[in-house]
């Protein structure tokens, strides 16, 4: 039996295509493509959802007379914190969002709002995003930071925005922040108002915020647990020159090469027990509940929670030059273009069954349960949970020539 789809690009110009319904969305992306004579692209429904190449006409509900849009170009996906759902900026600069529509799945309603979006950010359920004229425009649970209604003539002249599990922190142009959503979870700024000046960066955790300061300084809000309240290392935070954070933690990289951990301690608050270790530190990456960092001899130490830990980090571990991480696992990228995994194996933890494949490697990105691997030949290789990206085998054409 065969259907009927429109097929259509942000420019307007449709076409028609008539498509079994066993046949996959590759097949038919690559018949769009010549019928098109545009490059390759990715199919979005009347939703705005992605649907997978691998996928077939069948399997994405697809109906006689339906409408698909033919995104070209690459399509980068933001997803909330707590993965109910996501988000896409299109070409145009346009945005699609799908998922739970209370927890940031529907931006329908601000279709006139949502142009020209340059970034995006995600609370557990809900979005920011930042537009090219530096403003910001929030959906989603309200309870999360979907709604900036309060702050939002404050939302002017916006350089970067970032997320905890319920609230929001934007920097401006003249380093002051503007907070919104959860009041507990870093929502609240009023307390450190008067500090919040000069303001370079700022680092979130799953519920408190970190901000650098031009003389490098740290200024932190939010649950204390969560490393909200630094008081206990104020003293060492000088010269910092970067924040990193787990879920409950932040690690700061000094000027001189250390570093300093505070918040809860089995999520990496604490790193008195290799501190002896943590010289020449040139890079720290975070999962949910550990660091790692990178020294200059290329070996990394490690601190945080080990309960996920069923892959442990290898004891010779050298000439690492990239590390990335999901919520419960690490990937290092060596010297060689050989890729060294530990952590979960259901989460990326072990590449076992694709290490062959892993040769090299350009460079390494994660999703919150899975690693996709950019060869020199631009293929990529995925593993770690299915479903979170970890297996590409049934559509491994749809990959080549992507950037990860």
């Amino acid at each position: 039996m065969s259907i009927s789809l429109q097929v259509s690009l942000l420019s307007g110009r449709t076409i028609c295509l008539d498509a079994e319904l066993g046949e996959s969305l590759q097949s038919l992306s690559e018949r769009a493509q010549v019928a098109l004579a545009s490059r390759r692209g990715s199919f979005l429904n009347a939703e705005g959802k992605l649907l997978h190449g691998a996928s077939t006409v069948e399997d994405c509900s697809l109906k006689d007379g339906d409408v698909l849009t033919f995104h070209i170009g690459q399509i980068e996906v933001f997803m909330s914190r707590g993965l109910p759902a996501a988000a896409s900026i299109l070409s145009d600069g346009s945005l699609l969002a799908w998922g739970e529509a209370d927890s940031g799945g529907d931006c329908s309603f601000l279709t006139d709002q949502l142009k020209n979006v340059r970034k995006i950010q995600g609370s557990h359920s809900a979005f920011a995003a930042l537009l090219a004229d530096s403003s910001v425009v929030t959906w989603g649970d309200k309870r999360c930071g979907g709604d900036s209604s309060a702050v939002q003539h404050k939302l002017q002249k916006v350089e970067h925005i970032q997320a905890s599990n319920a609230s929001f922190a934007a920097l401006l142009s003249d380093g002051s922040v503007v907070t919104w959503g959860d009041a507990t979870g870093g929502g609240d700024s009023s307390s450190v108002h008067d500090q919040l000046k000069s303001a370079e960066k700022i680092q979130a955790s799953g519920g408190a915020f970190a901000a650098l300061r031009r003389d490098g300084s740290v200024v932190t809000w939010g649950a204390p647990w969560c490393g909200g309240d630094c008081n206990s290392v104020q003293p060492r935070l000088c010269g910092v020159q970067h924040i990193q954070a787990t879920g409950m933690a932040f690690a700061a990289i000094l000027a001189d090469r250390s570093v300093v951990a505070w918040g809860d301690a089995s999520s990496g608050g604490d790193c008195s027990a290799v501190q002896h270790k943590l010289k020449d530190v040139q890079q720290i990456q975070a999962s949910g509940d550990a660091f790692a960092a990178i020294l200059g001899d290329g070996s990394v130490v490690t601190w945080g929670t080990t309960s996920f830990i069923s892959e442990p980090v290898p004891d010779d571990l050298k000439n690492v030059q990239q590390i990335q991480a999901a919520y419960n696992a690490f990937a290092a990228i060596l010297e060689d273009g050989s890729v060294v995994t530990w952590g979960d194996p259901r989460a990326g933890g072990s590449c076992y069954g694709v290490r062959d494949q892993l040769k090299d490697v350009r460079s390494v990105q994660a999703t919150h349960a899975a690693f996709a691997a950019l060869r020199a030949d631009g293929s990529v290789v995925t593993w770690g949970d299915p479903g979170s990206g970890g297996d590409s085998t049934e559509a491994p054409r749809s990959w080549s020539g992507f950037r990860v």
